[in-house]
């Protein structure tokens, strides 16, 4: 008798939490679930505004364009006027070398880079220091502003990375 009534009580539980969850549920989604509209894009040609502090945020604008020219299926300019471009230096190839094996796939699948004049000779640089597939302009503002003016959509990709942000707000992700 006593197991059936612990049996019971179990169940009961049981069936307490799963509407408590049923009922979090609705209380989490008020305004209902979103809508998907997996539409196809004009081709469209964009400008990518790089200007990273630490040359690793490479990494980031490397997935940013291969994102981004897939469906937009347009031109694809990188104008760098930052301190990543040290890594597009032959002096810094064995350091960035994985970084450049990036940068040089885009640009074998048609990605224009465009680096900034000032910005290389602020650095102490001349323009035959960079890789073959780099152009120098004459300044990366200006050029963006230009390539904006031919009818590209500027994009400016921050070094942020949407990866695992789902679980930044989780009690179980701070402990860790």
């Amino acid at each position: 008798m006593r197991l059936v009534f612990a049996a019971a009580v179990a169940l009961s539980l049981v069936l307490g939490v799963t509407q408590n969850v049923f009922a979090a549920d609705d209380e989490l989604s008020p305004y209902g679930s979103s809508k998907s509209d997996m539409h196809e894009y004009p081709m469209i040609n964009a400008v990518f505004d790089a200007n990273y502090t630490d040359p690793n945020n490479l990494n980031m604008l490397y997935a940013f364009v291969k994102n981004t020219m897939k469906p937009l299926k347009g031109k694809m300019v990188v104008v760098t006027h930052g301190p990543e471009l040290r890594a597009f230096a032959k002096e810094n190839y064995i350091k960035y070398q994985g970084l450049m094996d990036k940068m040089k796939e885009l640009a074998d699948a048609g990605v224009e880079f465009r680096m900034c004049s000032n910005a290389l000779k602020a650095a102490g640089y001349k323009p035959e220091d960079f890789h073959g597939f780099v152009t120098v302009v004459p300044a990366g503002f200006p050029e963006i502003a230009l390539l904006q003016s031919e009818g590209y959509r500027y994009i400016n990709p921050l070094p942020y990375s949407p990866r695992d942000v789902r679980y930044l707000d989780h009690p179980e992700a701070k402990a860790q």
